[in-house]
């Protein structure tokens, strides 16, 4: 892959608002001042502020010339472009510099120097940096002296908001005790705090939320519910069982399992839309529709198979055979192929697939659409499949078929009362072998 040009970067300017003679004098006690803030020197603050920066609600004006690489097309291999130099300009104040790093005694020194709790010169108050940061005893310190736990930043968003991360815990208990507003929906996606923190999987915030009188089902800009959110984000693999507690507190909490978004999408599609059977099956117990189409008339089966392919192939089968074991529609016959053709690395979804149709008449033709080293590697599965050309199949597997289309969307609850061997009951919920018969 082709590797971009490295960027060139541009100094660091660093202006302050003050008065021609002390501007003329300060130069580098700007810079100082500035450093100290970041590092979080106290004393070297303080000196600094006594000599030169009595005023602590001075304004930083930080520039930046970045060349930045700005793509124009595609080329033959990687992107075509250019770096461009682009002018960057960042209001803030000492304050929030401070705040934003969780510099908790400069935060004490600057509000007993009458720092504003609520200066937002850049778009974003101190409030908001001590909760992007997860810095509770900053925020706490500016709440005792009169910060505003509901003051909107310049994208419409209250510091509950930014509390985005598990050790922001504290400062939305915080922001709460001061009467911040766990209802407010903010920024371009009207999100609520419950939304944020479904969406970040933050299940301990989610629990503070609701304790608080969040509305579970409450929707934003795109219709989504808490539970929608998510189901829908993407969240590494060590973050699934956080996401599990976080949707099964949800769903105890009274969230509609089946609720729909403005694509018509629901929890369930999303979740087999990432692959995820523990969370289907969840879905699934609360009554999520297994049928359920979306404006582009795709179902969760549908959602699931399109995934296969990318997916560890374990979840992607346990996803399929959830939805199947509780009443999904199978794929249309003649659309066989076209499964056959996206998820053929993966044997075991195309098995269980396969054996919820009483009789599929297997063709030859299907060979083409199958790359030939995936066939190798699981030529036992598709030997046994295409051994199918010209039999019918066993008696076992319609006896099966029969008794599945007898329990039914209860499938998956009933088979396992039947008063059959455990091999058995597992072969009626189509739990896969390796090979067809």
């Amino acid at each position: 892959m082709e590797r971009w040009p490295e960027p060139v970067r541009g100094e660091l300017h660093i202006f302050q608002k003050m008065e021609e003679e002390l501007q003329a004098r300060a130069g580098s006690p700007v810079l100082e001042y500035h450093a100290a803030l970041v590092t979080g020197d106290l004393s070297r603050l303080e000196l600094l502020m006594n000599e030169f920066f009595q005023d602590a609600n001075v304004v930083f004006e930080i520039k930046k010339d970045e060349m930045e690489w700005q793509v124009k097309s595609p080329a033959t291999f990687g992107l075509s472009g250019l770096w461009t130099l682009e002018y960057k300009r960042e209001l803030t104040t000492p304050l929030c510099i401070a705040a934003a790093r969780g510099h908790t005694a400069c935060v004490r020194h600057l509000l007993s120097r009458g720092a504003d709790p609520d200066a937002s010169p850049g778009g974003q108050g101190a409030l908001h940096e001590a909760c992007l940061g997860g810095h509770t005893a900053c925020a706490q310190l500016l709440l005792q002296h009169g910060a505003d736990p509901d003051l909107l930043s310049a994208e419409g968003l209250a510091p509950l908001h930014l509390c985005r991360t598990a050790a922001s815990l504290g400062c939305a208990q915080a922001l709460l005790e001061h009467g911040a507003s766990v209802q407010r929906a903010g920024g371009a996606g009207r999100d609520t705090p419950l939304h944020v923190a479904a969406q970040r999987g933050l299940d301990e915030h989610a629990r503070l939320y609701l304790g608080r009188g969040a509305p579970v089902d409450a929707r934003n800009g795109r219709g989504e519910t808490a539970l929608s959110a998510a189901c829908g984000a993407a969240r590494r693999p060590d973050e699934h069982a956080r996401r599990l507690r976080l949707c099964a507190l949800l769903l105890r909490r009274g969230a509609a399992a089946d609720a729909r978004d403005e694509d018509e999408r629901s929890p369930l599609h999303k979740a087999c839309g990432h692959a995820l059977p523990g969370l289907a099956r969840l879905l699934l117990r609360h009554g999520a529709d297994a049928g359920a189409l979306d404006y582009g008339g795709a179902s969760p089966l549908a959602r699931a198979l399109q995934t296969a392919a990318f997916a560890a192939e374990a979840a992607s089968q346990r996803t399929v055979q959830a939805l199947l074991n509780h009443g999904s529609p199978s794929v249309w016959p003649d659309a066989f192929p076209k499964v056959l053709k996206t998820c053929a690395p993966a044997p075991m979804v195309i098995e269980t697939l396969f054996n919820s149709y009483p009789q599929l008449r297997v063709s030859e033709s299907w060979r083409e659409v199958i790359p030939e080293e995936v066939f190798q590697m699981h030529q036992a599965f598709y030997r046994s499949l295409f051994a199918l050309a010209h039999t019918p199949r066993c008696l076992q597997h319609l006896c099966r078929c029969a008794i599945r289309k007898l329990l039914g969307k209860k499938c998956f609850h009933l088979a396992p009362l039947l008063p059959l061997p455990k091999s058995l009951q597992n072969y009626l919920l189509l739990e896969p072998e390796g090979v067809l018969y």
